[in-house]
C-alpha cells in the first residue's frame, strides 16, 4: 500500500512534515512515516512507493542502537502497543508508524559533516569554510575531513532550512544546550560511521533533531536515514569525483539537470527516478540492519 498522506478523523493530527504525518495520542504522539519524498525543502508530488517503511526501519534500528550515546523518544512500532484507536488503522500504520514520547523540539537541525558535500562544498569554494568554520585549504569535493564538523541551521518545516554558524546557534539554544547536544551529535555521528564503514557505506553527513522532556535532551524525529544522511559506496569511493550514493542524490541530480529553480511546484518525477530512489533506499536498509 502507499500512502502519500493520512487522514485519521478521530486522532487529532498535530502536523505534517516533509514526510511524517504527527498525531496526538494523549501521553505520546504517532508518527506515520508517509511516501512523499523532499528535495531542496521542497516535497515532489509523487510518492517513493514503500519509502515510509524503509525509513520507519531504519530509524528503528538506530533509536535501539544509540540509546547508550543519548536516550530517545521511541517507544514501540508494534501495533498492539499502541492505544486501541489506532488499531483500526492496522493495514495503514504496519510497518510505516511509531509511538514516540512527547517533547518539546529544539529549534536547531544539528548537521555532522564528515567529508565535504553539497551545501559545505559549494560554501567552501567561495570561502574556504563550512557554516563559517574555517578549513584547510586544497580540499577536493567528497574529501574527507580532518574531523568532523558540527553545523547547525534552521529547522522549517515549510520553505528552506539555512545554514547558521555554531556562535548563532549557541545565541538561539543557550552555550549549556548547544555544547551538549554538539557532543552528542559528533558521538552519534562517529559510532554510525563506523558500523556503517564496516558495512561497506560511507556516512558522509546526517542530519539529527533532538528535544526536551522534563528538563532531558533527547534525540527525536528520525536517525541516519537516506532522507537525513549521505551514504555513499565504500567500495566506489575516492575524493574529488561523483560517488555512488544511498540515498535522494539520485532525484537531487535529476531535479538540478532540469533548471528547475527550487522554488514549488517541483516538476514531474519520471519513473525511472522514482524507481531509481526506491532501489537506493532499498540497499541502503539492506546493507545497515543485515
Amino acid at each position: 500500500m502507499n500512502v502519500f498522506e493520512t487522514n485519521f478523523q478521530d486522532i487529532p493530527l498535530i502536523r505534517r512534515g516533509k514526510v511524517r504525518d504527527v498525531y496526538d495520542l494523549g501521553e505520546c504522539l504517532l508518527f506515520v512515516a508517509t511516501d512523499r519524498i523532499s528535495a531542496f525543502d521542497v516535497i515532489m508530488n509523487e510518492p517513493i512507493p514503500g519509502k515510509g517503511i524503509i525509513l520507519n526501519k531504519i530509524s528503528e534500528f538506530w533509536f535501539n542502537n544509540t540509546k547508550h550515546i543519548i536516550d530517545n523518544h521511541f517507544i514501540s512500532s508494534n501495533i498492539e502497543d499502541y492505544p486501541d484507536i489506532c488499531k483500526k488503522y492496522r493495514q495503514v500504520l504496519d510497518g510505516r508508524s511509531m509511538i514516540v514520547k512527547k517533547c518539546t523540539p529544539l529549534p536547531v537541525e544539528c548537521i555532522v559533516r564528515g567529508y565535504i558535500a553539497g551545501s559545505g562544498w559549494k560554501e567552501y569554494q567561495k570561502s574556504q569554510t563550512i557554516c563559517g568554520i574555517p578549513l584547510p585549504s586544497g580540499l577536493k569535493e567528497f574529501e574527507k575531513l580532518p574531523e568532523p564538523i558540527f553545523t547547525p541551521s534552521t529547522k522549517a518545516d515549510a520553505g528552506h532550512d539555512e545554514n547558521i554558524s555554531p556562535e548563532k546557534a549557541k545565541q538561539i539554544l543557550g552555550e549549556i544546550v548547544f555544547d551538549l547536544i554538539e557532543k552528542a551529535s559528533i558521538e552519534l555521528y562517529k559510532f554510525a560511521a563506523n558500523y556503517l564503514d564496516q558495512r561497506g557505506i560511507i556516512l558522509a553527513d546526517t542530519k539529527f533533531e533532538f528535544g526536551t522532556i522534563d528538563g532531558k535532551i533527547i534525540l527525536i524525529d528520525e536517525a541516519l536515514t537516506p532522507d537525513s544522511s549521505r551514504f555513499w559506496l565504500k567500495a566506489n569511493y575516492a575524493a574529488g569525483v561523483p560517488q555512488t550514493n544511498f540515498d535522494k542524490q539520485i532525484l537531487r541530480d535529476w531535479l538540478e539537470s532540469t533548471g528547475w529553480d527550487k522554488q514549488p511546484p517541483p516538476p514531474e518525477l519520471p519513473p525511472e527516478i522514482i524507481r531509481g530512489t526506491l532501489e537506493k533506499y532499498q540497499m541502503a536498509l539492506e546493507m545497515i540492519t543485515k
